[in-house]
């Protein structure tokens, strides 16, 4: 195990676009099922399907170890601070700094995913010192695509990471923005 601090501070919340994206807490498990158990999300993201509160948990879980560990930090999307109505993920890898996104289907059409992924890019840029922001997903889920685009991202020349994941194959273009 490496002695080295996290580079993510213990609590977090960003501020931006209209939003405020901040630390899951324990009072957030009972909406958690509510945004994220629904057949796009469990088709197109790694998140557990079905997605109860025992899964809640499980992600908070997961959400604090990462974030210990310098890995990954998930920041509940909110518009007020309180009310959590997606997740916001940045992970630093050694191939560069992504970002992934899941908004509850009840609060999609507001633009929530394009403005939760400008605020996580600049912080990204800024605090974190990431040269490229990335986005891997896949060409035929439109939404996603849209959101990379409105967001400022392009696709990028690189070869697809394809893989299977739920039992069904996949294949991820890379979606990336540069500093400055």
């Amino acid at each position: 195990m490496s002695s080295t601090a996290s580079p993510f501070p213990e609590r977090l919340r960003l501020t931006g676009e209209g939003l405020v994206l901040r630390d899951w807490t324990e009072a957030d498990v009972p909406a958690m099922p509510a945004l994220f158990d629904h057949p796009d999300i469990a088709y197109w993201t790694p998140i557990v399907s079905p997605f109860d509160e025992e899964a809640a948990w499980a992600r908070l879980d997961r959400d604090r170890r990462l974030r210990a560990e310098g890995t990954a930090i998930l920041l509940a999307v909110t518009v007020d601070g309180d009310a959590p109505l997606g997740e916001v993920m940045l992970r630093r890898a050694p191939e560069g700094t992504e970002l992934g996104y899941a908004i509850g289907p009840a609060h999609r059409g507001q633009a929530l995913a394009v403005r939760a992924v400008r605020v996580m890019t600049a912080y990204a840029f800024e605090e974190l010192g990431a040269d490229r922001v990335v986005l891997e997903l896949e060409a035929e889920n439109a939404a996603s695509v849209a959101v990379a685009t409105r967001a400022g991202f392009r696709l990028l020349d690189v070869p697809l990471i394809t893989g299977e994941e739920k039992g069904r194959p996949f294949a991820l273009q890379t979606w990336g923005l540069d500093r400055g």
